[in-house]
């Protein structure tokens, strides 16, 4: 099955050499595959993975494991940031 993954600022450098200017990549994954799943089959640390949303909605770290993606649904995430 199909999703979108986007990955923001330092995160960037987890995608495909040629999607890290658009920030976004689509990808195949298996049924059933978790947020999760895909933030370790991309290699992402978790502890980098600060904001994630599924198509606008945020999900929280203890729902990663449990939140199943669809078919055409965007995953995002960004980094820790600081600022002031």
């Amino acid at each position: 099955m199909k999703i979108t993954l986007k990955l923001f600022a330092s995160l960037a450098v987890h995608l495909p050499r040629a999607a890290r200017s658009r920030h976004r990549t689509d990808l195949e994954v298996e049924p059933g595959a978790t947020v999760a799943d895909v933030i370790l089959q991309q290699r992402i640390p978790p502890g980098q993975c600060a904001i994630v949303l599924v198509d606008g909605v945020w999900v929280a770290p203890p729902e990663r494991a449990a939140r199943v993606l669809a078919e055409g649904e965007v995953l995002a995430i960004w980094p820790p940031v600081a600022g002031g």
